[in-house]
Formats: structure tokens, sequence, C-alpha cells
């Protein structure tokens, strides 16, 4: 179980997409496939039921394409899916239309959800200023739901806060920490295929810092322990980044863990559990 872009800016879109198009390789993490068929429609998006149908475009780990996080909720925490698309400058309407869309197989088998309504419309996004200004019919009011598309948008290094409607307030994801489990894992995903060493990075509000990792075979073999220093801890968000090395032997699948240990009596708190498969 897993624990725990029509209106965009030329300029900004066309750099997205070189950041964005470049995932699975050096971080040792490849996005796992999509896992179903789109419903066309005839505006050139799609629609489809949470957990059936996924927007058109997603492509296979290996095929050319801008890799996107699109985060759902878990326990009624936000937590981290990841998809590949076919190459689009539109990345932001793309990973709106994949949440959208809903968890797929993988992901609400780990036990997954989402409280954005599959029947939602992406009218309009503008990015200006760092602002994302988001359109949507109807509009989405749910606290979780809102979290979901906050994450989702400040993936990109042009956006640090979004705006639902044209005269809403700008909101970042420190307005959502509500909802954001202690450490977040963002790099690694449900059905991800991984390889050594692999990047396991985030956000997180821990003791001192101190994040812990570690790489688990399917059979509850260790792989690796180690651990991290986010950028801030004790009661300040930061962030975390670690290139983690595993020899996984005769392992075929296991898990990438992130939890932090508690200053009493050194128990795992928050523990985020997430499977993948090694290559």
């Amino acid at each position: 179980m897993h624990r725990r872009r029509p209106v965009l800016l030329a300029g900004a879109v066309i750099a997205l997409a070189i950041l964005a198009g470049c995932g699975g390789g050096d971080d040792g993490v490849e996005t796992s496939s999509s896992e179903s068929t789109p419903t066309s429609t005839a505006a050139g998006g799609t629609t489809g039921t949470t957990g059936a149908a996924t927007p058109s475009g997603t492509v296979a780990p290996d095929a050319a394409g801008v890799a996107l996080d699109v985060v759902f909720l878990d326990g009624g925490k936000v937590a981290t899916g990841h998809r590949r698309v076919a190459p689009t400058q539109a990345v932001a309407r793309a990973a709106l239309e994949q949440l959208i869309a809903g968890p797929n197989a993988t992901e609400q088998g780990v036990g997954f959800t989402s409280a954005v309504p599959a029947t939602t419309k992406v009218n309009e996004i503008d990015i200006a200023g760092g602002v994302a200004t988001v359109d949507l019919a109807p509009a989405v009011t749910d606290h979780a739901g809102q979290a979901q598309i906050v994450y989702t948008l400040t993936q990109f290094p042009t956006v640090e806060k979004v705006r639902f409607g044209a005269s809403g307030p700008a909101v970042s994801r420190a307005e959502f920490r509500d909802v954001t489990p202690l450490v977040f894992l963002e790099s690694v995903a449900p059905g991800d295929r991984v390889s050594s060493p692999v990047k396991v990075a985030g956000d997180s509000n821990t003791f001192e810092a101190t994040v812990r990792i570690r790489i688990l075979g399917a059979d509850g073999t260790v792989l690796a322990d180690t651990f991290t220093t986010a950028t801030s801890g004790t009661g300040t968000w930061g962030t975390f980044s670690a290139s983690v090395p595993f020899a996984r032997g005769s392992q075929t699948s296991g898990k990438v863990v992130v939890f932090w240990d508690s200053p009493k009596d050194g128990s795992p708190q928050d523990v985020t559990e997430v499977p993948v498969t090694f290559s």
C-alpha cells in the first residue's frame, strides 16, 4: 500500500516543454506507461472516468515525450503519480488533463483517489509573473482538489502560485500543507521503473530536517538504507534530494520508502512506500 497547458505564453511553454521532456534517464526513474485507451472529444481534449481513461497522447516510457507529475490523494494527503505524454508545448494543460482523468489502475491499487471531478473541463490556462490562472468548468472548490491542482502546476519552474478564476487569490503549496504528508515524495511514483542510482526527492518538514530512505526488494530485503538532510525542518518546510545507489541482485520489483525517525523512540514516522520495478 502506498502510504504515507488553450492559452499559454509561447516562450514559457517552450521552456517548460524542454525542461519536462527529459524524464527517465539520469535520475534512475522511468515513468510508467499508460494503461488504458482515451476517449476523444471534439475540442481536441479528452474525457474519462476516474481510473478508466486517460487523455490522448500518453506514450510508452521509452518513447519521445514529456514526463509529468500528476498529483492525486492517498489517505486524504497529496501523493505523486507520473505520466509520459507525446511531445507538446502545452505542458500545463497536458498535466491538468491527466489529473482530471484520475488515477490509473496501478495507482488505484495502492489507494490513490482524486477530489477533482472527471467531468471537469480546462477552459483556459494563462501563466504570467509566476502565477498560473486557471479557468475550469465547473470550478474546483474542494480544498483537497485545489491542492492537487496547485501541486501539479507548481512542478513547473515558471509557476510558483495558482489562481482559480480571474478574481481569486493566488495560492501556493504553503496554503495546502494540511493535506501534505511530512515527507512528500515527487521523484518516484507507483509503477515507475527505477535503476541505480535512483533520485529520491521531494518536500519535507521533519525533525532536524532528516529524511530516511530505504530501497526494498519484493521479499523485504533491504537493498539500500540511508538518509539525507533537507533544506529546512523541525517546523519549517524544505526540499530534499538524494541519489541512492542500490544493488538489486535477482530482485525485479520492490519499494522505495521514505520516512523520518521519531526523536522519542526512533520509530518510523509518516512512512511512504512506493511500489516500483527494477531495471
